[in-house]
């Protein structure tokens, strides 16, 4: 998406260990025009698949996932980090290593908001090495659930997660995909 790499090369930032900062326009402050353009593109690509549910995880893929499921006129669903108490036990549970926080999260969704009937379509801001696809298509299968596809802002192909999905019959489209970054500020798509 032509949009979307043209607004990560005038204010994306790139951190040591393969880490291209757009919190000021994607995940911390949000540009609500440009995710929404992103979501329409989204529906485009995932029109037909009989989607009835998005799924991600807290917190940075929200505000895409949120504007997919509006285009979408579908629910969303996020997989939450911690248990509060207002949640009961009855969870799916799963294990999800983060690339970008070095850490992994146990990461849940209430057995109340995802069925055997959804067809779920996974939306994240980010695909490196696709551990949160591969846990968020877990939490999905638990439920029975089909997932259709997923649909994700920037991949680095770099990285390979994408690739392997893709490998397993999973439909991932990514509106930039970074082929290279270098820590001098270079980025190169694909």
């Amino acid at each position: 998406m032509k949009a979307l790499e043209e607004r990560i090369l005038k204010d994306g930032v790139i951190k040591p260990g393969g880490i291209l900062k757009v919190d000021n326009f994607l995940n911390h402050q949000i540009d609500p025009f440009l995710i929404h353009d992103m979501a329409v593109e989204l529906k485009r690509l995932f029109g037909g698949k009989g989607v009835n549910k998005i799924l991600t995880v807290e917190a940075s893929g929200i505000a895409l996932a949120i504007m997919t499921a509006y285009v979408f006129e579908c629910p969303m669903v996020f997989a939450k980090k911690s248990k509060s108490k207002n949640i009961s036990d009855d969870v799916y549970s799963v294990e999800i290593p983060s690339f970008t926080h070095g850490n992994t999260n146990t990461v849940i969704v209430s057995k109340e908001y995802l069925h055997k009937n959804d067809r779920i379509l996974i939306v994240d801001d980010f695909l490196a090495t696709g551990a949160a696809l591969v846990g968020l298509k877990d939490l999905a299968m638990q439920a029975g659930a089909e997932v259709v596809g997923a649909g994700i802002a920037v991949e680095k192909l770099f990285q390979g997660g994408g690739n392997k999905l893709r490998e397993q019959g999973m439909q991932v489209e990514s509106l930039a995909r970074i082929s290279s970054m270098t820590d001098d500020g270079k980025i190169c798509f694909s």
